[in-house]
């Protein structure tokens, strides 16, 4: 059995995982999923990263938006922009079921990890889906001419579409990792950095104490695969972020975020010819296509990434 753990953001990392645990039995996959995009919104604990995985693997995500459930309506939203309320951030009428039952449970003494679990059990899923913590961790980011504000008024609200000059993950000092959370890296045959956003998606995992070291200290069984191709992100800001705050929007650049703590990164087709300048980095680059909205790919890209070992 190989025992794997991903450090997942969403989109990407959801993608990713539904092609890992078609090659491996999912009772020895755990995901370690980004919270500091949570937000309570209308009363509610949303954990849209958590979610963003669920639904992508049981199936059931939107596939043209790539976040929500397929199928939705949208009459809750609708009454709640009517009243002049907060309407900004979608959420459809299934989502909301998540959503309420997860502030159900947590208001009766639950922790996130526990209700995490009992969503990702109901949907059949039959891998383990860990928040990185179960404390208050928020991502905060400072864009140009306005200041400080949360992920997903940036993220959301203002389309990702204002220059970020600052990120910074609000609560991480007195974070701890959530039971199971550090065990799963340490005891993996596997880890895997998904292909996330470094800044926001991973950034927020390694921000809470314990964790980067657990990765660094299995750097020899670390796998990165790089959310950006031929200098930019398939989806989201990653690539302007990424210059925005000073590195460079290229395999080369992920390299050198990760160099210190993964000993390969698998890359696209498309930055072959980048290879050498990331061996340079010290890692070991592997190259075959990672674009997974084509056929094939995903299980193909997943097969690459937990058999980096035996090449």
């Amino acid at each position: 059995m190989t025992r794997v753990a991903v450090l997942a953001g969403g989109v990407g990392a959801a993608r990713l995982l539904r092609g890992i645990v078609g090659v491996v039995d999912p009772a020895e996959v755990t995901v370690v999923a980004n919270v500091g995009d949570d937000l309570v919104l209308h009363g509610l604990h949303i954990s849209p990263d958590i979610d963003t995985v669920i639904y992508t693997v049981a199936g059931a995500i939107d596939p043209e938006r790539g976040w929500g459930l397929g199928g939705e309506t949208w009459q809750a939203m609708e009454s709640v922009g009517r009243y002049g309320g907060i309407d900004w951030f979608n959420l459809g009428d299934r989502d909301l079921g998540t959503h309420l039952y997860r502030t159900q449970r947590l208001s009766e003494g639950a922790t996130l990890s526990e209700v995490t679990a009992e969503i990702a059990e109901s949907w059949g899923l039959g891998f383990r889906v860990l928040p990185v913590t179960e404390g208050a961790l928020r991502t905060m980011v400072t864009v140009a001419d306005e200041g400080e504000i949360g992920f997903q008024e940036y993220f959301v609200r203002r389309r990702h579409d204002v220059a970020v000059t600052s990120v910074r993950f609000d609560g991480s000092e007195s974070c701890e990792p959530a039971p199971g959370v550090l065990d799963a890296i340490a005891e993996a045959d596997v880890v895997v950095i998904a292909p996330s956003n470094p800044i926001v998606s991973i950034g927020p995992l390694l921000a809470v104490p314990g964790v980067r070291d657990a990765v660094v200290a299995r750097r020899e069984s670390v796998v990165a695969v790089s959310p950006i191709v031929a200098g930019a992100a398939l989806k989201g800001p990653a690539d302007r972020m990424l210059v925005e705050l000073g590195h460079d929007a290229s395999v080369v650049g992920v390299a050198r975020l990760y160099r210190d703590m993964a000993a390969t990164l698998v890359v696209d087709d498309a930055d072959a010819s980048s290879a050498a300048a990331i061996e340079a980095e010290g890692m070991t680059c592997v190259v075959r296509p990672t674009i997974m909205s084509e056929p094939g790919v995903t299980e193909a890209l997943a097969r690459t990434v937990l058999g980096v070992e035996e090449r």
